[in-house]
């Protein structure tokens, strides 16, 4: 058993502080924050359950090494003189990919041969052969550089963790399972308030909020790369799995509401719904954003609209958001999060953000605008103790 395992949880770009935040609430406390990752300690638990239960998170990583490389040599013989053997069986089937970014050493293709060539040298030390099969598990392994410093990892979730077993058809053009999850984390969102996606396309931000307010594990349907490692145990990724089935709060009511005038995309949603185990949890309506109901106090609107990127759109957007301003002032009591890229958005809306928060979906560049409503009185609101006993019981 390793006590210390360095894993970086990789983010997408604008979420680190969010995948620091979901990290530290596993229980790991020694976590760093880069462009793009972060760092933590853990052990082999901690790999199952970062898998298991990282919401915004792309991928779960173990940091094989950091080291300065400038010239083939040193990538080679540092690259050697790390503990490959510890994780690789000698049947392991092991790719290398690689990137360099303001680096001496810039062809990539020859890193990943230099960086292969060493990890069988090492190999060759512990197993004694002179050829590896590679027919076993996979331990798909990244030589990244970056001002030259080169980092080593290996990764543990093969498809990315976006892909949470829910979405077996798509719509064109998804928002991704990690955004959606992380924009109702940046709400203040609660499972005893109302929430409205009126823009909900194939239901993504439904589902996730759904799974969120249930604290259903978003991995908790699928199948990680590092399942098939003789490292971590079977009986391991059972206890982990077992453990965030007995944390699900499954029969909490929840009031989500998600609809679209596109019928065809809201059956992808149902369905999308039906292979989480939501169908019944999510109610979806084909209506158009400004007949929506918004009914109860206290809610949220947290929806990813058209941006009207392409031509012909723009006009069609922009009465869109018109009438979706119109809407949510009647709403006095509710918040507002929007996800768009459209630089005109709060003149369009009627509104200044209270704050606005650079995102990206996909590689469009977005801001998520957020109109904060009162919050609940005391009375009606959840406390986080409740919920955390409530969580245990259930």
């Amino acid at each position: 058993m390793m006590a210390k395992i360095e894993l970086i949880a990789t983010a997408p770009m604008g979420l680190e502080a969010i995948v620091a935040r979901e990290v530290r609430e596993l229980g790991y406390d020694d976590v760093s924050v880069d462009n793009g990752k972060v760092t933590f300690i853990g052990d082999e638990a901690a790999i199952c359950r970062a898998n298991l239960w990282l919401r915004t998170a792309d991928r779960v990583l173990v940091k094989m090494g950091e080291f300065r490389a400038t010239t083939f040599e040193e990538l080679f013989e540092q690259t050697k003189a790390l503990p490959w053997p510890d994780w690789l069986p000698e049947d392991a089937e092991f790719p290398v990919n690689g990137k360099s970014h303001k680096s001496q050493l810039s062809s990539v293709p020859a890193c990943q041969g230099i960086v292969k060539k060493a990890i069988v040298e090492k190999m060759k030390q512990r197993y004694r052969h002179e050829w590896f099969q590679e027919t076993g598990p996979r331990y798909t392994i990244e030589v990244s550089l970056l001002k030259d410093i080169a980092t080593l990892t290996i990764d543990t979730s093969g498809p990315g963790l976006h892909k949470r077993g829910y979405r077996k058809l798509a719509a064109a053009a998804p928002l991704k399972e990690t955004l959606a999850a992380a924009m109702i984390l940046l709400s203040r969102w609660r499972p005893d308030r109302p929430l409205v996606d009126p823009f909900c396309g194939s239901g993504t931000i439904p589902i996730e909020a759904a799974l969120i307010g249930r604290n259903i594990a978003p991995g908790l349907e699928r199948e990680f790369a590092a399942e098939k490692w003789p490292i971590l145990s079977h009986k391991l990724w059972q206890q982990c799995r077992q453990e965030a089935y007995d944390l699900a709060k499954r029969t909490l009511p929840l009031e989500i509401i998600g609809s679209d005038i596109d019928e065809q995309v809201l059956s992808l949603a149902r369905h999308s719904a039906k292979c989480a185990g939501l169908s019944h949890v999510v109610q979806f309506a084909n209506l158009p954003a400004n007949r929506m109901k918004a009914e109860g106090e206290y809610g949220c609107i947290i929806t990813n609209p058209p941006y009207g990127e392409r031509l012909g759109e723009k006009t069609e957007v922009e009465t869109i958001y018109r009438e979706l301003g119109q809407f949510c002032r009647k709403l006095e009591t509710w918040s507002f999060f929007i996800l768009t890229s459209h630089f005109y958005f709060e003149q369009l809306f009627g509104r200044r953000a209270d704050k606005k928060r650079k995102l990206y979906n996909g590689r469009i560049e977005c801001n998520l605008y957020q109109f904060f409503g009162p919050l609940p009185p005391r009375s009606q609101q959840m406390s986080l103790q409740q919920m955390k006993e409530e969580t245990a019981e259930g």
